[in-house]
């Protein structure tokens, strides 16, 4: 079963659009021997971090759908998102870890962890406490750039 996010992004949850072949995506003792066929269609979670020891961490409101906000994760952040099951984040500008809404109390309590093909990315959906953005707004994503307009107009509020 299929289930559309904004701008056609796919995801899937329910069933898979391949055959898990025992032989072929038998489970590797570690997660670095894996083949590339066990990464894109086996069972085993083996997240790719960056050189920067990072992946991309899309959060989407469970309801709506709507992009709320896209930061990164380290393997600690990670480890503790799925733990206790609210959003942590590494700040690559304070290179420290942090709950999301741990000053505001607006935390993003996870929904689902969605993993993409290469396990490079994750799709976390999350109910939110209250606005995401540190700026107040429901979405980081509140602004639209009007592509035709110069620079120092071409941005505008979509809330």
């Amino acid at each position: 079963m299929t289930n559309r996010l904004p701008y056609g992004l796919a995801t899937f949850c329910k069933s898979a659009p391949f055959s898990r072949s025992p032989s072929i995506l038998s489970q590797p003792t570690q997660p670095s021997t894996l083949t590339t066929q066990q990464r894109e269609q086996g069972a085993y979670f083996a997240p790719k971090f960056d050189a920067s020891g990072l992946l991309t961490a899309v959060v989407a409101d469970a309801a709506t759908k709507d992009v709320l906000v896209v930061a990164f994760m380290n393997a600690e952040a990670l480890e503790r998102t799925r733990a206790t099951g609210i959003v942590h984040f590494w700040s690559r500008s304070r290179q420290s870890l942090w709950m999301k809404g741990e000053t505001s109390g607006n935390v993003l309590k996870v929904d689902e962890i969605l993993v993409d093909c290469d396990q490079d990315a994750l799709m976390i959906r999350a109910v939110p406490a209250g606005p995401t953005c540190h700026t107040g707004a429901t979405s980081c994503f509140y602004r639209k750039l009007d592509r035709a307009a110069d620079d120092a107009e071409a941005l505008s509020d979509c809330e």
